[in-house]
């Protein structure tokens, strides 16, 4: 049970904010929202306040904000007037209210990676060396695994990414690395050598290595609450560049369609976590977060990403883009959705009966 509520809580969580950034911006622009509703279908419950209904559907798995005047031909609700109609408006306007949504998931994300930093500090890798690959440049040299490294070419080394950086930069220069091993100092000299090693997508690419790896020990680095701001902000741009590039080595084949997860998975991610705790729950929404805000910013015509393009359009050439242009590419635009959703329904039941 408690699964199943982190399930609708996660989801509707971020459905509710990507559908308050629309809401939020419509309304500072003075357009008439009719309805805002977590979840589709029949109404539930809900409330009006001023000329808004406020309501939770019946089917928790979406939400939406009805705008007065969404589309030309549309009639205005009792209550509006027409200066409160969405398409009468500039499309800057127009452009941001679209664009608010996934903006309101990025910054979804950004939040609670700020709040689970000043919470509990930054985990970081400790320079600490877990393995030596035999007949490596580090093994040569007399590397072990144990060794705490405190410094290479002269700069003191924090945390393993300080380790990994300068190997990498140093293109094949000699390296003096200091390390501390059970209490005693050595200088160690190093010549990188170029090697193969496997991306986080499973790509070979080749770089300067020496052959060791982190024992993977962890170490927390308290956070005050604008450290903590600015580690969330960090975090947030490496996860979007980290799922902007999913997407892109999926196009590229790299990744394999088979990879490609919808609901299903979501739903036992968030299950998994939720029995490790609310950190865990919490971190895997930011991630969530991002990949909803990303996804809605891609180039389909039915999606957020679309458009903003046709907005954009019609900003440079001063007049709307054609209502048959806009009707086919969104037809197409649907249609390559319905396949994804489909391919990623199929990969998570597949998944489940292996």
């Amino acid at each position: 049970m408690s699964s199943f509520l982190s399930v609708l809580l996660v989801l509707g969580g971020l459905i509710f904010f990507h559908e308050l950034g629309h809401f939020l911006i419509a309304r500072l622009f003075g357009i008439g929202v009719q309805t805002f509703s977590l979840g589709f279908g029949p109404r539930l419950f809900g409330w009006r306040g001023g000329q808004t209904d406020y309501r939770l559907s019946l089917v928790p798995l979406g939400g939406y904000v009805s705008l007065v005047g969404e589309s030309d031909d549309a009639e205005l609700p009792e209550g509006f007037e027409k200066r409160h109609s969405f398409t009468l408006r500039p499309a800057w306007q127009r452009l941001l209210v679209i664009a608010a949504g996934p903006v309101f998931n990025l910054l979804l994300a950004w939040f609670i990676y700020w709040g689970l930093f000043w919470a509990h500090g930054q985990f970081q890798l400790a320079p600490e060396v877990g393995r030596v690959q035999p007949e490596s440049p580090a093994a040569i040299a007399g590397v072990a695994p144990g060794d705490r490294i405190l410094s290479i070419g002269g700069k003191p080394v924090q945390w393993w990414d300080d380790v990994a950086g300068s190997i990498v930069a140093s293109e094949g220069r000699e390296l003096a690395i200091a390390i501390d091993r059970n209490g005693t100092a050595l200088t160690l000299n190093v010549q990188p050598e170029v090697r193969s090693r496997k991306t986080i997508f499973g790509e070979d690419e080749h770089t300067w290595l020496i052959g060791i790896q982190a024992s993977g020990r962890t170490v927390s680095l308290p956070l005050d609450g604008t450290s903590a701001m600015k580690a969330g902000l960090d975090q947030t741009w490496r996860m979007i560049v980290i799922t902007g590039q999913s997407v892109q080595k999926i196009f590229e084949r790299v990744v394999p369609l088979d990879s490609v997860g919808g609901p299903i998975m979501i739903a036992q991610m968030v299950s998994e976590q939720s029995r490790q705790g609310l950190d865990s729950v919490l971190a895997l929404t930011a991630l969530i977060s991002i990949n909803l805000g990303l996804l809605n910013l891609l180039p389909i015509p039915v999606l957020d990403g679309g458009h903003i393009i046709f907005l954009t359009m019609e900003m440079v050439m001063r007049r709307p883009v054609n209502a048959r242009l806009r009707e086919v590419t969104s037809r197409i635009g649907l249609a390559f959705l319905l396949a994804l959703m489909l391919l990623a329904t199929y990969n998570d039941i597949v998944r489940n009966l292996q």
